[in-house]
C-alpha cells in the first residue's frame, strides 16, 4: 500500500506553488507595463518616404514586421499595413533597433532630449590624485657587516631624523678585529725600524676599516693609538622621517638586510590618474593646482606644481594614465598617501557638444539616443573627446541642431534592445516556418 502524506505538507506545497504563481504573475504584469510604456502603436511609421513600399505589423505583436504582406508566425494573424516613412525603421548598432515612444509615454517615463550645439569645453582638466613620497628622496639603511642592535635611537615610524642624525648601534665580531688590526698596524709602523715596510699592511687594515663605513673620526683616533670601541655606529644619510623599521634593540641583523627606510618628504609627489581622452591636452612641464580636502580650506588650495613624467602606458583596469607632478612640501603639509585632485589648465576651444547624461557608454562603444521626429529615436554610434563641466565633446556620428536622449537613455536602450531581440527571434521563426513548408510540400509532391 501506498504511504499517505501527511496533511501539513499538502499545505506547504499549496503555498510554495501560491506563491511561485504570485511571483509569476507580478512579472507578467510589471513586464506588460513596461512594454506598455515604450512599445510601438499599431500606427507606427514605416513606409518608403517616396510613399513607395509598405510594411506590415502583427497587431497582436508588434515586433513582427516584414516588407510583404502574410501571417503572424506567432499567433497566425494576418499583418496589417504600416504609414510613414521607412528610414525611420532603419536598425542601428548591433543589438540595437529604432524604437518609437508617444507624447503620452515620454512623459510618464520622464524623457527628456538636448540639442548638440557648438560651446566652449576645456579650461580645466580634474584628476584624482595621492600623494606619495619622492623615489629620489627614499633610501635604506643597511650595513655592511652582521652584528647585533645594540641600541636603537630611531625607534619608531615617523620619527624625524636629521642628516648626520645616530640611528642605532651595533656590536660586530668582524668591526671589532677590523679595529684591532688597523691598531697594531699604525702602531707597529710607528715603532718599526723600517715602517715603510708596514705601508701597505697599514693602508689595507684602514682599508677594510673605511669598507666597514667606520666614521673617519675613529680611524684617526685608532691611528693615534685609542682603544678600538665596542660599537659601530651608524648615522642617518640624509633628512627625513622613518618610514619602515625591520629592528629591533637586541635583534641580530646581516649585511644583506635592510634596517630602516627614510624618505625626504620635503618634496612630494602627486600622482594624477589622467582618462584617455585627457591625455593629449597634459605634456610634460605643464603646470597644475593641488587640491587636498583634508588640509581644509586655508591649506589645501593653492598648491602650485609641475608635471615631470607620464607613464607610456594605459592601465588596462582603469583606462588611465599616471601623470607624476612635484610639489614642494617644506613645512611637510603633505603626507604620503594622502588623497586629493589635480587641476590642469588648459586652452578652451568651441567645439560640438552633448550632455555627459546622454552618452551610454559600454566600455567599447558610445551609443546615443537621436530623435528623428515623431517620437522615433534611433540608437548611434558616435566618437567623443574631451569631457569638462557635464558636457563631453562629440569627434563624429552627430551634427549639430540634432536632439539626442538625456534623461530615461536607460530605459529607450533597453527597449531598444528587447525590440532588436524579439526581431531576430521573429525572423529565425519565420525561417523554420518556411523551411518546414518547403519540406512539407516536397513531401507532397513526392507523392
Amino acid at each position: 500500500m501506498g504511504q499517505t502524506m501527511p496533511e501539513s505538507h499538502y499545505r506547504k506545497t499549496s503555498t510554495r506553488r501560491g506563491g511561485t504563481a504570485t511571483w509569476i504573475a507580478v512579472g507578467i504584469v510589471l513586464g506588460a507595463f513596461g512594454y506598455w510604456l515604450l512599445a510601438p502603436s499599431k500606427g507606427a511609421a514605416v513606409a518608403a518616404a517616396d510613399g513607395g513600399q509598405k510594411m506590415y505589423q502583427c497587431p497582436m505583436h508588434p515586433q513582427i514586421i516584414q516588407d510583404h504582406f502574410g501571417d503572424c508566425p506567432i499567433c497566425g494573424m494576418d499583418l496589417v499595413a504600416m504609414d510613414g516613412n521607412q528610414s525611420l525603421m532603419s536598425p542601428g548598432p548591433d543589438g540595437l533597433v529604432t524604437v518609437q515612444i508617444d507624447t503620452q509615454r515620454q512623459q510618464l517615463i520622464g524623457l527628456r532630449t538636448a540639442k548638440a550645439e557648438e560651446a566652449s569645453l576645456g579650461g580645466q582638466i580634474y584628476a584624482p590624485a595621492r600623494i606619495a613620497a619622492a623615489q629620489p628622496r627614499y633610501c635604506n639603511v643597511t650595513v655592511k657587516t652582521s652584528g647585533y642592535v645594540e641600541k636603537l635611537y630611531a625607534d619608531f615610524v615617523g620619527k624625524h631624523v636629521k642628516k648626520g642624525e645616530l640611528l642605532f648601534e651595533l656590536y660586530s665580531p668582524e668591526f671589532l678585529t677590523a679595529q684591532r688590526e688597523y691598531s697594531v698596524a699604525a702602531a707597529s709602523q710607528k715603532s718599526a725600524p723600517d715602517p715603510a715596510r708596514w705601508n701597505d699592511l697599514t693602508e689595507a687594515a684602514k682599508r677594510r676599516l673605511e669598507y666597514l663605513d667606520a666614521p673617519p673620526a675613529l680611524i684617526e683616533a685608532l691611528k693615534n693609538g685609542a682603544e678600538p670601541v665596542r660599537r659601530l655606529q651608524v648615522f642617518a644619510p640624509q633628512d627625513g622621517v622613518v618610514m619602515a623599521k625591520n629592528t629591533v634593540e637586541g635583534s641580530f641583523v646581516d649585511s644583506m638586510g635592510t634596517i630602516l627606510e627614510i624618505a625626504d618628504v620635503s618634496e612630494v609627489w602627486a600622482l594624477a590618474d589622467l582618462y584617455e581622452q585627457d591625455v593629449s591636452q597634459v605634456k610634460v612641464g605643464s603646470m597644475a593646482a593641488l587640491e587636498i580636502p583634508a588640509l581644509g580650506a586655508a591649506g589645501g588650495k593653492n598648491l602650485k606644481g609641475r608635471v615631470v613624467f607620464i607613464d607610456p602606458f594605459l592601465d588596462p583596469m582603469t583606462r588611465t594614465l599616471k601623470a607624476r607632478l612635484e610639489f614642494a612640501n617644506p613645512s611637510g603639509q603633505l603626507k604620503p598617501e594622502m588623497l586629493g585632485k589635480v587641476i590642469f589648465e588648459t586652452d578652451s576651444r568651441p567645439v560640438l557638444t552633448i550632455p555627459l547624461d546622454a552618452v551610454l557608454d559600454s566600455g567599447h562603444r558610445k551609443i546615443v539616443f537621436v530623435d528623428v521626429s515623431d517620437g522615433y529615436f534611433e540608437p548611434r554610434e558616435i566618437e567623443i573627446g574631451r569631457i569638462g563641466g557635464g558636457k563631453v565633446e562629440v569627434l563624429d556620428g552627430l551634427k549639430k541642431g540634432e536632439a539626442v536622449v538625456t534623461r530615461a537613455a536607460f530605459l529607450v536602450d533597453s527597449e531598444s534592445r528587447l525590440q532588436a531581440a524579439l526581431a531576430e527571434l521573429s525572423r529565425r521563426i519565420a525561417e523554420r516556418a518556411e523551411e518546414a513548408a518547403e519540406r512539407q510540400g516536397h513531401s507532397h509532391g513526392g507523392h
